[in-house]
C-alpha cells in the first residue's frame, strides 16, 4: 500500500481549492458576460434612440438624362430590394423605382420623384415611399388633431370620409406616420376617414413620454390607440378598421387582447407584425451573430426594465378575446420580423375561431409587401374591405 507524504496532500488540496476557485471566477465572468449582452440588447429594443435609422448606404450620384433621370448607389442588401421605395437623406428625399441597371457593380434605379443626392451621400432606403404628408404626397385635405391620452395629447392626422367605418393607422417601432401614406388614397376612395396616429415615446415630433422613456412594445402602447378609437366614437364613427405595421401589430393585438373598446373593431389589416416578440428577437440576434442565449436573458432584463411579459404576444397561444376580420401581408424575405410568425397564426385560424385571410410576398423585406408590388397589395385590400365593410 501506498503512503503519501505528508507535504503531498496539503498541496492537492490547494490545488483544488484553486482550480475550483477559477472555475467560479470563469462562470462569474461568463454570466457577466452573458448578463452584460442581454442588458445591452434590452436597450437596443426598448430605448427609442436607440431604434432611430441611420443612413447605411451610399449615393454614387446622378445618371440617366433629363427624360430618363436615375441615381446609382452602392450595392448594397438594401439597395438591391425589389419595387418602389423612398429613399432618404439629411435634409433630402426622392423616390426610387425598380433596379434598372448594374453598372460598375454599382445599382440603378429610375428617379420617379425628386432628384439624386450627390455621389458621396449617406442615404437610407425606406418603405415609406413619401416622407410628407397626406396633402403634399397626394393633394388630400386632412387636417392635424390632438388625440387625449393618459400621459398627454398625441398627434394625428385626420383625413375626413364619408363612411361610418374609421381606419386608425398605427405605424411601428421608430416607424413614423409617413407609413401610411402608402394606403390612404385607397382608403380614401373607398370613403373611409382615417386617423393615422403617434404613440407614447414616439419618433414623431409632439408625442408624449412615458415615465420611463421606454418603448413597451405594445404593452402600454395600444391605451394612446384606444384613446384614438375613443376619438373616432366622439366624432361619428360606428365602426373602427384597425391597420397596424409591424409593432404596430403588436400594438392592435393588445388593443384586441385588453380594451374594453375592441368591440367597435369590424376588421384589422396587419403589415408584417410582430405576433411573437421571442422569435423576433431570435431572429434579430442571429442577423447582428449574437449568441440565442442572449435572448431569454434580454427578456428577463426588459421584463425588469418596463414590465414586458413577453409572453402575452403569442397571438397563437395567447389570441386575443376580440377577433374580427383580419388581413395579413408579410413578405417571405423580412429580416426584421420572421415571417413564420404570420404563418403559424394563419395556420392556427381555424383553431383560434378568427377569420384570417393570409397573403405572403415573395421577396418582399420587412413591411415591403406594397412596396414590391403595389397593384397585388391593393387588390387584396380591396377585395377584403368588400368582406369587411362592404360599403358603409
Amino acid at each position: 500500500m501506498r503512503v503519501e507524504s505528508p507535504d503531498v496532500r496539503p498541496r492537492r488540496r490547494r490545488i483544488a481549492i484553486l482550480t475550483t476557485l477559477a472555475v467560479v471566477v470563469v462562470l462569474l465572468l461568463l454570466s457577466g458576460a452573458v448578463l452584460g449582452g442581454g442588458w445591452y440588447y434590452s436597450g437596443q429594443l426598448l430605448d427609442p434612440a436607440n431604434a432611430r435609422p441611420g443612413y447605411p448606404d451610399t449615393s454614387a450620384g446622378a445618371a440617366g438624362d433629363a427624360g430618363k433621370p436615375a441615381v446609382v448607389l452602392d450595392q448594397s442588401e438594401d439597395t438591391v430590394l425589389p419595387g418602389t421605395w423612398g429613399l432618404l437623406w439629411d435634409g433630402g428625399a426622392a423616390r426610387v423605382g425598380p433596379v434598372d441597371g448594374r453598372p460598375d457593380g454599382r445599382v440603378r434605379r429610375p428617379l420617379i420623384e425628386g432628384t439624386a443626392p450627390a455621389a458621396g451621400t449617406k442615404v437610407r432606403m425606406s418603405t415609406n415611399v413619401w416622407a410628407t404628408d397626406p396633402k403634399a404626397a397626394h393633394g388630400l385635405d386632412f387636417s392635424e388633431v390632438k388625440i387625449k391620452t393618459d400621459l398627454g395629447d398625441a398627434p394625428a392626422w385626420f383625413v375626413p370620409g364619408t363612411s361610418s367605418t374609421w381606419v386608425v393607422a398605427v405605424h411601428g417601432r421608430a416607424g413614423s406616420r409617413a407609413e401610411a401614406l402608402r394606403v390612404l388614397p385607397q382608403l380614401h376612395e373607398r370613403g373611409l376617414p382615417a386617423l393615422v396616429v403617434t404613440y407614447r415615446n414616439d419618433t414623431d415630433e409632439g408625442a408624449p413620454s412615458s415615465p420611463d422613456g421606454l418603448y413597451h412594445l405594445g404593452g402600454t402602447e395600444w391605451h394612446d390607440v384606444e384613446a384614438a378609437v375613443r376619438y373616432a366614437q366622439e366624432h361619428g364613427a360606428a365602426h373602427v378598421l384597425l391597420y397596424g405595421w409591424s409593432m404596430g401589430g403588436a400594438i392592435v393585438g393588445q388593443l384586441l387582447a385588453q380594451s374594453p373598446l375592441a368591440g367597435a373593431v369590424t376588421g384589422v389589416v396587419l403589415d408584417a407584425p410582430v405576433t411573437n416578440w421571442t422569435k423576433t428577437l431570435e431572429l434579430q440576434a442571429a442577423n447582428r451573430d449574437v449568441p440565442s442565449a442572449i435572448v431569454p436573458v434580454a427578456e428577463l432584463v426588459s421584463d425588469w426594465r418596463a414590465d414586458i411579459g413577453f409572453e402575452k404576444f403569442d397571438l397563437v397561444e395567447h389570441p386575443p378575446a376580440v377577433k374580427p376580420k383580419t388581413l395579413i401581408f408579410h413578405g417571405n424575405a423580412d429580416g426584421t420580423v420572421p415571417v413564420q410568425g404570420s404563418r403559424d397564426l394563419a395556420a392556427a385560424a381555424a383553431r383560434l375561431q378568427w377569420p384570417i385571410q393570409y397573403i405572403e410576398v415573395p421577396g418582399a423585406d420587412h413591411t415591403a409587401a406594397w412596396n414590391t408590388d403595389a397593384a397585388a397589395y391593393q387588390r387584396n385590400l380591396d377585395d377584403f374591405l368588400n368582406g369587411a365593410i362592404g360599403t358603409s
